[in-house]
């Protein structure tokens, strides 16, 4: 791990819970609609949500 200070653990740790939220929330937009071009938006929007929260996790290998 990277020599990161208190202050940026707390951030990383706000910033990956925001995303992991956001992740969650997306996909349970994504479950109930029902247009098709809506679940796509909705999709689009949890995966890169994930892929956010992914690539802040690296920091805290």
């Amino acid at each position: 791990m990277s020599n990161l200070s208190e202050l940026e653990l707390q951030n990383l740790r706000h910033l990956i819970g925001g995303y992991d939220t956001t992740h969650c929330k997306m996909q349970a937009y994504e479950k109930e609609a029902k247009d098709p071009e809506v679940k796509a938006f909705f999709k689009e929007a949890a995966d890169s949500s994930m892929k956010n929260k992914q690539a802040l996790m690296k920091f805290l290998q």
